[in-house]
């Protein structure tokens, strides 16, 4: 029977880790002090187990010194006491009996860490005594457990026939994952060679609900330490990414259903054991708990430089052992689901064949539960990265690690300035809210992140030490832009907000002020971005003042006159645009109160912003609206054609028709039978064209997957649109019912709002939704359902919000003006989003 991987016994230790300066040889002493002390043990344990003494020279191994004030230093020599053994052990002076000496049918098998030969100081050491019935099993117990008590080890011990074991481990998930790591130490070889074909055998049948209870198992340990690559006080052993996961990784590849940790998990495991071994010879305890004030420590025990390179380096490794486990755990509740539907005698993977493959944007598609790459995908293409990962965030899926390595591997990046298209899927990923965390994650444990946003590098696994934050620095960040993303229908523009978010403490690790320093860092951000040079000075003064509500709202009377002015004069480096960055802030401060933890937001504070928010728009208010979009040259040479005329030029559609009821949204549901989705649309007042009758729609639209639709094809159906010989509702009834729906992410509930005062000619409508196919045509066939005419609309698509303005007139040309009619408007339209 082969095995996912070799047996603990079977395996050579682990070399030395790798290190930079002073950490890489202060490590390596750390290795081969346990490599030392596992061959120690294991020939004085071999002593005992044969009835020998062990040579008088040597003692028996000793614990390491308990009282930290009485511990001897730790060495980097291989000869020193790290380790807990006294110096040379064993190693020279010692001998192993042969097995001539041993008893028939009796061998003792390590378990645990002594079994991987990662026994740290302060370990346990976790021995089986295995025997074929023996009838004076107990006597040669006692000859090997009271030396080991003397000695002043901890032990944990069993005395266990093979059949006795095995019924243990199939009835215990702790001597289950004990005894797959079991490794002989002395005697009968094949007693041990059986008890392992046993256990494994009756593992890998019963994988099945083994794995589920496994599962259950660490998620409740989860739940119980916290995740370790954000903790100020970290379990290095039991916390979600830590010790107990990777050997549960190991277990996993033992039932054959997924692969064993990778170089990069291996690698991990090996620095959180040394900063175990280290606290461990630290405070001559054993403790997993590495607590404030054994940082410094522990730290210098390992040659690094200081405490925060320490927990930066624990985040690091966390953050790589748990996203592995996150593939092998839904690689486990594939194979369990998988087991459930498979009818008895199918072979395994039969109903696997002929997987449907259904795209989830354009490049991207899914698979197996996954978002892969798409055949024809343009790996040239610069915004596919982002937008194959905004696909992965709204539909809620994980990016396939496969696809993800050839992203990384070969994918074309966006160059400076991003192209709109970049920058459009990096806020579809954000507003994807918490489903964009764990993408983003996959992203940057690719390497991608800090390629796409150099800036990122030094917020990367930043520690924060104020127990008021949860989160490093990097994680802050992503966890407030996904909590923004709920909040995008308080504000005019959502991809400011989103970018804000993820950008607000991106000055942590500059020198001063991190407000001041990241609003610069902000600022050539956005252009990098390419915002326009007005956004990116919006962004800029959204960081600079991303605390000014909170701290003023806590520490300032909101009634007096002058806390106002502070807000207002504050939001002043915006011209123009102060009110909509007031309510940018407002809703910043909700999204960075909640991603920072429950000490730094809570009922009382955020009625105060809301309330200090309120009057500082209030004071800005007054401003004049935008003039009336004028019709360009090529929309009056278009529509000087008598009849309609329609011009399609690679993602921008125009028409010049006749106006009538209901063109904007039939035009567009022309569009969504194209399976094209509309990023931006004008529609130019009748009264604004050369002729009285004439109307001008102009639509940006890129298609939702795959290569763009045939120009001739398009305005073909446009035409018949126009004529009226074209169904458009009924081919998208049909187009919807051939659709299989995919639930996606939770997004916040569409906002339909009646704008007063906005206009005295006309009711304005404001919509902001989740984008989705087919949108416009839905609204503006509510529209259109309650006698109202669209005069003229403001439509764009920002990531994956709509925000859609609609100036409506009734049969007559008039705005409503009966409140009972426009509550109907706004309900009609709302159940037209749902």
């Amino acid at each position: 029977m082969t095995l996912a991987h070799p047996p603990a016994g079977d395996r050579a230790p682990a070399p030395a880790p790798a290190g930079g300066g002073a950490a890489g040889p202060a490590r390596a002493a750390l290795a081969a002090a346990r490599t030392s002390r596992a061959a120690d043990l294991d020939r004085w344990l071999t002593s005992l187990l044969a009835g020998t003494p062990p040579h008088p020279e040597t003692g028996p191994p000793r614990q390491a010194p308990s009282p930290r004030e009485h511990a001897p230093p730790a060495e980097t020599s291989s000869g020193s006491h790290i380790g807990g053994l006294q110096n040379g052990g064993l190693q020279n002076g010692g001998f192993g009996p042969s097995d001539a000496l041993m008893p028939e049918g009796v061998a003792l098998v390590a378990v645990g860490s002594h079994a991987r030969r990662e026994l740290t100081p302060g370990g346990d050491l976790d021995l089986v005594l295995l025997h074929r019935g023996l009838a004076g099993v107990a006597a040669i117990a006692d000859r090997v457990w009271y030396p080991v008590w003397d000695s002043g080890l901890r032990l944990d011990h069993s005395v266990r026939t093979v059949a006795e074991a095995r019924t243990v481990a199939r009835g215990d998930m702790k001597a289950a994952l004990g005894l797959l790591s079991a490794r002989r130490v002395a005697g009968d070889q094949a007693l041990v060679d059986e008890l392992r074909a046993a256990v494994l055998a009756d593992w890998r049948a019963d994988a099945p609900t083994r794995l589920v209870e496994l599962s259950a198992m660490c998620r409740e340990r989860w739940e119980t330490h916290g995740e370790l690559a954000f903790l100020l006080e970290p379990d290095l052993k039991e916390a979600h990414g830590g010790l107990r996961d990777v050997h549960v990784m190991h277990a996993v590849a033992a039932s054959w259903v997924a692969s064993g940790p990778d170089a990069g998990v291996r690698a991990a495991h090996d620095l959180l054991l040394d900063i175990r071994h280290a606290l461990h010879e630290v405070t001559g305890r054993s403790t997993d708990r590495l607590v404030l004030q054994e940082q410094e420590a522990v730290a210098r025990a390992l040659g690094l430089p200081d405490a925060d390179v320490l927990q930066r380096s624990i985040a690091e490794a966390a953050r790589t052992v748990t996203y592995q486990a996150s593939h092998l755990w839904r690689r486990v509740e594939n194979f369990v689901r998988a087991k459930h539907r498979q009818p008895p005698g199918v072979p395994q993977g039969a109903a696997r064949r002929g997987v449907e493959r259904r795209p989830v944007g354009d490049g991207a598609v899914e698979h197996e539960g996954e978002v892969v790459l798409a055949r024809n995908a343009d790996l040239n293409d610069p915004a596919l990265v982002l937008r194959v990962a905004a696909a992965a965030a709204q539909t809620g899926l994980p990016l396939a690690p496969a696809t993800l390595a050839r992203l990384a591997e070969r994918a074309a990046l966006p160059p400076v300035p991003w192209p709109a298209e970049a920058r459009d899927a990096l806020v579809s990923l954000l507003g994807a809210g918490p489903a964009a965390i764990a993408v983003w994650e996959a992203l940057d444990q690719a390497g991608l992140i800090v390629r796409l946003l150099p800036d990122w590098e030094r917020v990367r696994n930043r520690p924060q030490r104020n127990p008021v934050h949860r989160f490093t620095v990097d994680r802050h960040l992503v966890e407030t832009a996904a909590g923004a993303a709920a909040l995008t229908r308080e504000v005019a523009r959502p991809d400011l907000l989103l970018v804000g978010a993820l950008l607000h403490d991106i000055g942590k690790g500059l020198p001063g002020d991190h407000s001041a320093s990241g609003a610069v860092v902000a600022r050539d951000i956005g252009a990098r971005l390419g915002f326009p040079e007005e956004d990116a000075r919006v962004l800029e003064t959204v960081v600079r003042n991303h605390l000014l509500l909170p701290e003023t709202a806590t520490r300032r009377d909101i009634d007096d006159p002058v806390t106002v002015q502070t807000v207002t004069a504050a939001v002043s480096g915006a011209p123009g645009r102060e009110r909509e960055v007031v309510d940018l802030l407002a809703a910043l401060a909700v999204a960075d109160g909640g991603a920072t933890g429950p000490a730094a937001w809570g009922a009382w504070k955020a009625g105060l912003v809301a309330e200090l928010a309120r009057r500082a728009a209030a004071a800005l208010s007054g401003g004049t609206p935008p003039p009336a979009p004028a019709l360009a040259a090529d929309h009056l040479a278009l529509a000087r054609h008598d009849g309609a005329a329609v011009r399609v030029t690679g993602s921008r559609i125009t028409i010049a028709a006749p106006d009538r009821p209901g063109l904007l949204w039939r035009a567009a549901g022309v569009l969504a039978l194209h399976r094209l989705a509309v990023k931006t649309a004008r529609t130019i007042s009748s009264t604004a064209a050369p002729s009285a009758q004439t109307a001008v729609l102009d639509f940006t639209a890129v298609p939702e997957y795959g290569t763009p639709p045939d120009p001739a094809g398009l305005e073909a159906d446009l035409r018949r649109m126009l004529a009226g010989r074209l169904d458009v509702a009924e081919r998208l009834e049909r187009r919807a019912r051939s659709v299989r729906i995919r639930p996606g992410v939770t997004v916040p509930p569409p906002r339909v709002t009646i704008v007063d005062d906005a206009s005295r000619t006309a009711t304005v409508v404001e919509v902001r939704a989740h984008d989705r196919p087919g949108l416009l045509w839905r609204v503006g066939q509510a529209l259109g359902s309650c006698g109202l005419q669209v005069r003229a609309a403001q439509v764009d698509t920002l990531g994956a919000e709509a925000v859609d303005v609609f100036y409506t007139v009734d049969e007559h040309g008039r705005p409503l003006d009966d409140p009972d009619a426009l509550a109907a408007v706004r309900t009609r339209v709302l159940r037209a989003l749902h």
